[in-house]
């Protein structure tokens, strides 16, 4: 299967396998966030990744993708800029001033909530490896190297 195949509109049943594996990927992020005691948990990172694979299914299902080549590419910059509003809402959240200066928190989980919608593109173009490879990454990543830290 061609990159160019991915890209064309598929069964009920690659939808479904698609949008699952957004599901999963975002999860194993957010399963990490939960037990970390992040406010943004699990619910919110497999919605994040389950919201960006529908984006991209629309444009994939509707033929928008095949009409013009940058379709896909204004998607994910929708996408991005939608997530960036949830991380900006993550860090100011946590975030709290302190006499003359302003102490930000939260910054790892506005990452961590960034990479599970691309996550969730990856898995909504039908990317499988590069979403759970990057899922698996991700975790040890927010698991591993905080232990190191």
């Amino acid at each position: 299967m061609s990159q160019i195949d991915l890209l064309l509109p598929v069964d009920g049943l690659g939808v479904f396998f698609r949008l699952s594996l957004a599901l999963i990927v975002g999860g194993l992020i957010g399963w990490e966030r939960e037990i970390a005691d992040k406010p943004a948990g699990l619910r919110t990172h497999m919605l994040v990744s389950f919201g960006a694979a529908i984006f991209v299914l629309v444009g994939i299902e509707t033929g928008a993708t095949q009409a013009s080549a940058d379709v896909l590419s204004r998607i994910v910059q929708g996408v991005i800029q939608g997530i960036g509003v949830l991380g900006a809402g993550e860090i100011f959240g946590k975030s709290r001033q302190q006499t003359d200066t302003i102490r930000l928190s939260g910054l790892t989980s506005a990452a961590a909530i960034w990479v599970s919608g691309a996550l969730g593109v990856a898995a909504g173009c039908g990317l499988w490896a590069i979403a759970l490879s990057g899922a698996l990454t991700c975790f040890l990543v927010l698991w591993l190297v905080k232990k190191w830290e």
